[in-house]
Parts: C-alpha cells; sequence; structure tokens
C-alpha cells in the first residue's frame, strides 16, 4: 500500500481544520471576547495504529477509509464544560463540512470515566485529481477532561488495553474529580472571565 498517497490527504484536513478552529479563536479574541477554544491540536494516525486498529474491528484494509473515522483527529481543549457546546454549536453552523455523528461522552460518560464530545465529519480536500471527501473526527473537551484522558491514554498503552483493576477504579475516581472540577469552576465562570478581561486590559 501506498501510505505515503492515502495519508497525505489527511494531513491537509488536518492542517486546514486548525488553522480554521485558530481563526475562529482570534475572532473571539479580536473582538475582546471570551474564547471558548484554549487549545488545538492535530495528528494523523500513526500507520501502526491504524493496522492495529483495522486488525482489532476487522476493517479490510481497502476500506479503511470508508470505515476508520478517526484517521485524521483534531482536538479542542476548553477552559469550561459551556464553551464546548458553544463549539459544537459553531461547527454545526459551517457549510464547509458536514457532520455525519456525534457522540457526547459528557451527558453520557463512557465506564472508564472517560468524558468529551466527539464529532465524525465529512471534510472535502482539494488534490491534484480533484476534490476528495475524508472523514475527521473532532474530539471537543475541557482541560481537566483532557488531563484525565491523556493519563487513561498512557496506561491503556502500557497495560495493552488490560488496566489492572486497582488502578481503573483510581482511574474512575479521578474521572468524577475531574469533573467535580469543571463543574465547581463552571460556577465562578463569570468571575474567571471578569478576571481574564482585566488582566488583558494591563
Amino acid at each position: 500500500m501506498n501510505w505515503e498517497a492515502i495519508l497525505a490527504p489527511y494531513a491537509q484536513v488536518v492542517e486546514e481544520l486548525k488553522v480554521k478552529l485558530k481563526g475562529m479563536r482570534a475572532q473571539f479574541e479580536h473582538e475582546k471576547r471570551h474564547s471558548p477554544i484554549e487549545i488545538i491540536s492535530g495528528r494523523v494516525k500513526p500507520i501502526p495504529s491504524i493496522l492495529e486498529k483495522a486488525k482489532r474491528k476487522q476493517i479490510k484494509l481497502e476500506n479503511i477509509e470508508r470505515e476508520m473515522q478517526d484517521i485524521a483527529g483534531v482536538r479542542v481543549v476548553c477552559q469550561f464544560v459551556d464553551d464546548i457546546y458553544t463549539i459544537v454549536k459553531m461547527i454545526r453552523s459551517r457549510n464547509d463540512l458536514t457532520i455525519i455523528e456525534e457522540k457526547d461522552y459528557i451527558s453520557h460518560k463512557k465506564d472508564s470515566g472517560y468524558r468529551s464530545f466527539h464529532m465524525i465529519i465529512e471534510y472535502p480536500v482539494e488534490t491534484i485529481h480533484g476534490e476528495k471527501i475524508v472523514l475527521a473526527e473532532i474530539q471537543i473537551r475541557t482541560l481537566a477532561m483532557n488531563f484525565w484522558a491523556t493519563n487513561e491514554h498512557s496506561l491503556n498503552y502500557k497495560y495493552a488495553g488490560r488496566i489492572p483493576s486497582d488502578i481503573k477504579a483510581r482511574l474512575k475516581r479521578a474521572a468524577e474529580a475531574a469533573f467535580k472540577l469543571d463543574e465547581e469552576m463552571s460556577k465562578i465562570k463569570n468571575e474567571v472571565q471578569e478576571a481574564q478581561r482585566i488582566f488583558h486590559r494591563k
């Protein structure tokens, strides 16, 4: 398989989405309004991860472009839970992409404690052979959710998806603590934002 040719459009999607999201953030800052977007990152799934997932999900290699939704991934990290839904609304209103699925793991967290909002989109990329529709995943989460998910991901990698039960229990407690932090911060959101405005004026 010519992986370079297969993955090139995905790399383009990631870069274009990052530019557009950074543009949205800049507009909020220009208007001196609280930006719901704190951090933007993106990646194309490494080839070994694609092969491992294809094997696990029984996806034939010739079908990965149709059946694997997260080869291109963009992550948006926010300060507050409210911000997540603001970004979701803004993405829904765009006409340069098509949302094909939404997964709200904030209202309906995973058993592990994982929380995040996932949007699966179809994104048109201009290539030298014409337009190509590429699947991509946008993950939107708070700083606390991101901290938890990053650590859970590392542990999953270390234990090959079979995290010992005592560590699993601690992770679950940590997920609840992270969500409690988000809830408490939401209650003082206005004060935090006012403080940030004062700070930026200086």
